[in-house]
């Protein structure tokens, strides 16, 4: 996976299409990220003491990774991800303007 916490994506599919966000939390081995305040969705909560109000709490849940794209910090536009060995480290590139991500 090439999305890394803090990275700013667009989302590509879903209802929440064309918006953008800040990476919050990532799933490598399922393939999912959260992004803050996108993909919300509600949970209603019971009242556990007496006296006590039931709540909605709205939450960001995950979202396939094949679902954003990462914005490049360089151009500002959604961009593919590329690998570089750069001073024999693995990079990320952006493959429209070639600059290290």
């Amino acid at each position: 996976m090439d999305l890394k916490k803090g990275d700013q994506v667009r989302i590509i599919l879903g209802k929440d299409r064309g918006k953008k966000g800040k990476i919050i939390q990532v799933f490598p081995k399922q393939n999912l990220v959260v992004v803050e305040g996108l993909n919300l969705h509600v949970k209603h909560t019971r009242p556990r003491k007496e006296g006590e109000k039931g709540e909605r709490v709205q939450f960001s849940t995950p979202l396939n990774a094949s679902n954003v794209m990462l914005i490049c910090s360089k151009c500002g536009k959604p961009v593919r991800i590329g690998h570089k060995n750069i001073e024999n480290k693995k990079g990320r590139i952006c493959r429209k303007c070639k600059e290290v991500i």
